[in-house]
């Protein structure tokens, strides 16, 4: 849990704690504590407003009366920590039992939701049955990701027309690069025309549409063996 919670002044921490140490001493089972435990806490936290009190009044303020006051403020912050941590994984503390005690409230992650677009696909090369191609945004030619954006998932189909049933699709495999290389299979002949599309997924796997297929030509050269994305430099 952070600490920030706690003062950095010596005034606003002796009123930090006054208030911490009343709430939690007057029911300290409603936030995941021992009686022990809140009255150790009070034994620091009284310690500490009397060490500060006296290091403040000019009749009494020394060297050692400043000394004492900060070893007294170094021990209860290592206890407001340690009570903290144990109150922070407490299910039953709601938030609005923190922020009374002046702790933290930790906000939950906003979820990143499925992606919007689809990626545009360029063809960048061609050699034999070995097709490079980019994956980018409508408005962006570079080799990044959207943002939210975690990988991408390529499909290709050899054929004159690209299909409309999604499951006629080959799949390629997950891709968290932009620029990669595809091998088609080898029973694809030179000369026949291969489509490619794909979609964008975000962390959770969630995917998004489906880019426009485009498509190319295998060409002559040398035949490859397998059909699997393999990761452009």
């Amino acid at each position: 849990m952070p600490n920030g919670f706690l003062s950095l002044s010596d005034a606003g921490l002796l009123a930090w704690t006054v208030n911490f140490n009343t709430l939690i001493n007057a029911d300290p089972t409603a936030y995941g504590l021992t009686v022990e435990q809140a009255a150790e806490y009070a034994t620091l936290s009284d310690a500490y407003a009397s060490a500060y009190q006296t290091a403040v009044d000019p009749g009494t303020r020394t060297r050692g009366k400043v000394q004492a006051k900060n070893t007294a403020k170094a021990a209860l912050k290592d206890r407001a920590r340690l009570l903290a941590k144990v109150i922070e994984g407490q299910v039953g503390v709601t938030d609005e039992q923190k922020i009374d005690l002046g702790l933290n409230v930790r906000k939950a992650p906003a979820p990143i939701p499925p992606p919007e677009t689809a990626p545009d696909i360029d063809i960048v090369s061609v050699s034999g049955r070995r097709v490079k191609i980019r994956l980018h945004n409508a408005d962006n030619t570079k080799r990044a990701k959207p943002a939210g954006v975690a990988g991408a998932s390529v499909f290709s189909f050899v054929g004159e027309a690209p299909p409309s049933d999604t499951a006629a699709w080959k799949f390629e495999g997950n891709t968290t690069r932009t620029v990669v290389d595809v091998d088609i299979d080898p029973s694809a002949q030179p000369g026949a025309k291969v489509w490619f599309t794909a979609f964008w997924f975000n962390p959770r796997a969630q995917s998004g549409p489906a880019a426009n297929p485009v498509a190319t030509n295998v060409q002559f050269g040398v035949e490859s063996t397998t059909s699997t994305i393999k990761l452009a430099a």
